[in-house]
């Protein structure tokens, strides 16, 4: 089981030690963020308490937490729209290319009767030739 971490913080003037299982940078990443969270309200207003300036940046805080998850929320419906039009498009894809072989084998296909039709054609003009050639010297 992994050992909790206590460390000593600094929030609004005050002396705190917090726990938890994050590391001790993590946890005086929030402490310092809390901080500054509630001095921006202590500027904005000095006759607040430290309480009421907690309550306050608690609320703000609590706000921005909503938010965040609303926009995670929409991002993640949007990420299942994108995924669904990717696969809808490979899907296309892959039909295009064999609908591309198959054209592509009915062109091979029709080269080669061009071709058979083609000799075919040079052999009646040879023999009409050949007759032609013969009539006149007969005539």
């Amino acid at each position: 089981m992994e050992e909790k971490n206590k460390v000593s913080v600094r929030i609004a003037g005050s002396e705190y030690v917090i726990s938890g299982y994050e590391s001790p940078e993590h946890i005086q990443k929030i402490a310092l963020y809390v901080d500054r969270k509630i001095q921006e309200i202590t500027r904005k207003n000095h006759l607040l308490s430290t309480s009421m300036a907690a309550v306050l940046s608690s609320i703000n805080m609590a706000n921005d937490i909503l938010r965040l998850q609303e926009q995670q929320t929409k991002m993640q419906e949007e990420l299942t729209e994108l995924r669904k039009a990717n696969k809808e498009l490979k899907e296309e894809s892959t039909r295009l290319k064999n609908e591309n072989e198959k054209a592509k084998e009915r062109e091979s296909q029709l080269k080669i009767e061009l071709t058979r039709r083609e000799t075919e054609l040079k052999e009646v003009r040879n023999t009409i030739n050949t007759i032609s050639r013969r009539d006149k010297s007969n005539n």
